[in-house]
């Protein structure tokens, strides 16, 4: 499997856009080679750089799969939204307060849509995962504010 984005290359800079510094709207997502026994996908956004703990810039789940790719546009609101560290339910995009930080974009496989409602956490969306992943990949995008 297989996480890409159209704006940016893994392990290269973030366009300001998709950040606090910009629209701070989710870039343009695809992952491809989804396995075939997949029947959902889950995306956990994290900045493991950010000064006090890892920070979560966007959880969401039961996200379905209908063939082996997924697109997922600019912006796009898809599968059911838990809470990130901002307190949204919506991506929250890059901020570092200071250097430049790496952002996970995971996503994860799974065989089953996760029994959780609309605004759990990125700790109980892990939890309610163990034992369904298949496949998992991850992409990273690295921001620094200031210029």
């Amino acid at each position: 499997m297989k996480i890409e984005s159209l704006a940016f290359e893994n392990n290269q800079r973030m366009p300001s856009k998709y950040t606090c510094d910009g629209e701070d709207v989710s870039p343009p997502l695809v992952i491809s080679e989804i396995p075939e026994n997949a029947k959902t996908i889950c995306l956990i956004v994290d900045d493991p750089d950010a000064p006090t703990k890892t920070w979560v810039h966007w959880v969401v789940f039961n996200i379905p799969v209908s063939g082996n790719i997924l697109k997922i546009g600019e912006g796009e609101k898809i599968g059911v939204g838990g809470i990130n560290d901002f307190q949204k339910l919506d991506y929250g995009g890059p901020c570092p307060p200071s250097g430049t930080h790496r952002y996970f974009f995971k996503a994860y496989a799974l065989d089953c849509d996760l029994d959780l409602q609309e605004g759990a956490t990125k700790d109980e969306v892990e939890k309610a995962m163990e034992g369904h992943v298949i496949e998992s990949a991850e992409l990273v995008g690295l921001y620094s504010r200031g210029y």
